[in-house]
């Protein structure tokens, strides 16, 4: 092989490693670990991260620092994240597993509970602040800029001054399940079209459902 043959192949499969690393896509569903937590309000990242997998078929794994499930869509690569650091250290796998697959900030999706928010309804939005959600504080102290995309799925605000840790980390009421059914097929069709869509498309299609 003489080296202008050499160069073209070398520069075909860069190409071609940079097109599958575009098509890639981290989502990250923030939640805590354990029994005690999987069926409270600030726990919506995981469950949405589930109602995916299911859809798509896929099953989670326990990996470094989280559980993760990977499935294809329209030549894109999914990757589902539940970190396992608990809410308040969030970045640190979301950062491991974005270095680890070369995934870049723009095609990371944050999926969290919002109390700013009522119940249900979706703001899907490209970049912005904390919020006063200390997992996406931690994501955004590791990752080093606010913008990155993030999904919140509004929890309501329905407690008292000084109560909202014990609503967060509290059940979802018998109302509040009922509706679920219905909304969590909706967030998981957002899930896939921030990838096959894009970000701008998905925000045109379901900001405020």
């Amino acid at each position: 092989m003489n080296i202008v043959t050499f160069l073209k192949n070398t520069f075909s499969l860069n190409t071609e490693t940079k097109e599958a690393l575009m098509k890639k896509f981290l989502i990250v569903g923030l939640g805590n670990i354990g029994a005690e937590y999987a069926n409270t309000r600030h726990n919506i990242g995981f469950k949405i991260v589930e109602e995916v997998a299911e859809v798509h078929k896929t099953t989670f794994e326990t990996e470094k620092l989280g559980d993760v499930a990977t499935f294809r869509l329209k030549g894109r690569t999914f990757i589902l994240l539940k970190p396992s650091t608990y809410m308040n250290l969030s970045g640190k796998a979301v950062k491991y597993w974005m270095d680890k697959e070369n995934i870049s900030v723009e095609n990371i999706l944050v999926v969290t509970d919002d109390v700013h928010i009522d119940f249900g309804t979706i703001r899907i939005k490209a970049k912005g602040s904390a919020g006063g959600h200390n997992g996406l504080k931690d994501i955004q102290e590791k990752l080093n800029t606010q913008q990155y995309p993030r999904f919140r799925f509004g929890v309501g605000a329905n407690y008292s001054k000084g109560r909202q840790a014990d609503f967060v980390l509290g059940q979802w009421s018998k109302e509040e399940t009922s509706q679920l059914i219905e909304r969590l097929p909706i967030a998981a069709k957002i899930i896939t079209s921030f990838g096959t869509a894009g970000l701008a498309n998905t925000m045109n299609e379901f900001n405020g459902k």
